[in-house]
């Protein structure tokens, strides 16, 4: 498991204060999706990303993405506890549960300046 660096806890800290004050939802989703990206190597942040995932999809009355939620949330910890997840996925339904995607290059640049 990656050590967590006050970087990478602001960075996260970042993305997830800005889904929470964004106007829209599709700009909410877009935040923890990149919030969901940074904490994939951490249990607890990994997990806390889910349920407030699970929460907005309960919000926007969303059951396939919420269900979809409460699967992520049992094995977040565990997954990023043993080092076995997706890296880039998401954390979305509509993304797969174990699929790797690209890491957006600005995250990407900003997650290897957090973690030094």
């Amino acid at each position: 498991m990656d050590t967590l660096t006050d970087g990478v806890r602001s960075l996260y800290e970042r993305e997830m204060t800005a889904a929470g004050a964004a106007a829209d939802s599709a700009a909410r989703w877009e935040h923890l999706e990149r919030a969901h990206i940074v904490s994939q190597p951490y249990p607890w942040l990994h997990t806390r990303n889910h349920v407030a995932m699970f929460v907005l999809a309960l919000r926007q009355h969303d059951r396939r993405e919420a269900l979809g939620q409460v699967v992520r949330i049992v094995v977040a910890a565990p997954g990023s506890a043993l080092g076995r997840y997706p890296e880039g996925n998401t954390g979305r339904v509509a993304a797969g549960l174990m699929t790797p995607m690209p890491v957006p290059a600005d995250l990407a640049d900003e997650i290897a300046r957090a973690a030094a």
